[in-house]
């Protein structure tokens, strides 16, 4: 089993990991290779979504290149604990959607001995740490920071850059909304706005 046993005690030790970074560097798609993995090694697995997130499924975590994990959608990150029971292992993807209390529960779960593995945006689309992301970061003990490919330059991206117009923080979209930039392009880029 992937929990280790506490010396201590009997019950499991968890612990959370943190998969961040800009869009399409591949988030989802590396929650769902890792939930995939503990499902084959015979873990109980459970995942969890934002309900706003439909972009691709009502139900289902998808990821950009249309693989897909069944999952599901809660309104707030406290709901997550109604469901996480008799569970090794708990999936949460588009977390820069829940409210504050996702730490608290992830660290809850972790306490309790599920592996939490955690996926979603660290910044937002003006650069700004989003969400409850970096709180997690600084209380997971993995943090993964995946990269995507600069739509200018080619270089490593770790920006989303929104594309067209809006302050609102939460918009989602697809290629058509936002691209992936390097620090020099997305600072060109907000040069304009």
């Amino acid at each position: 089993m992937f929990l280790e046993k506490d010396s201590n005690s009997n019950k499991r030790t968890g612990w959370i990991e943190v998969v961040c970074g800009s869009m399409f560097s591949g988030k989802t798609e590396e929650l769902i290779r890792r939930l995939n993995r503990a499902r084959i090694a015979k873990q109980r697995v459970e995942i969890f979504k934002p309900h706003i997130d439909t972009r691709y499924s009502e139900a289902d975590v998808v990821s950009h290149d249309a693989n897909s994990i069944h999952s599901i959608p809660v309104q707030s990150a406290s709901e997550i604990m109604f469901y996480a029971t008799q569970v090794d292992v708990i999936g949460i993807d588009e977390a820069q959607f829940f409210d504050d209390e996702l730490g608290a529960v992830c660290n809850q779960l972790a306490d309790a001995g599920c592996r939490v593995i955690v996926a979603g945006l660290d910044m937002d689309f003006q650069g700004n740490p989003f969400g409850p992301i970096p709180k997690l970061m600084a209380v997971a003990e993995y943090v993964t920071k995946v990269h995507a490919i600069c739509m200018e330059c080619g270089s490593l991206a770790h920006y989303s850059h929104r594309k067209i117009a809006g302050d609102k923080l939460v918009m989602l979209g697809e290629t058509e909304s936002y691209e992936p930039l390097c620090r020099k392009c997305f600072l060109e880029n907000r040069k304009k706005v």
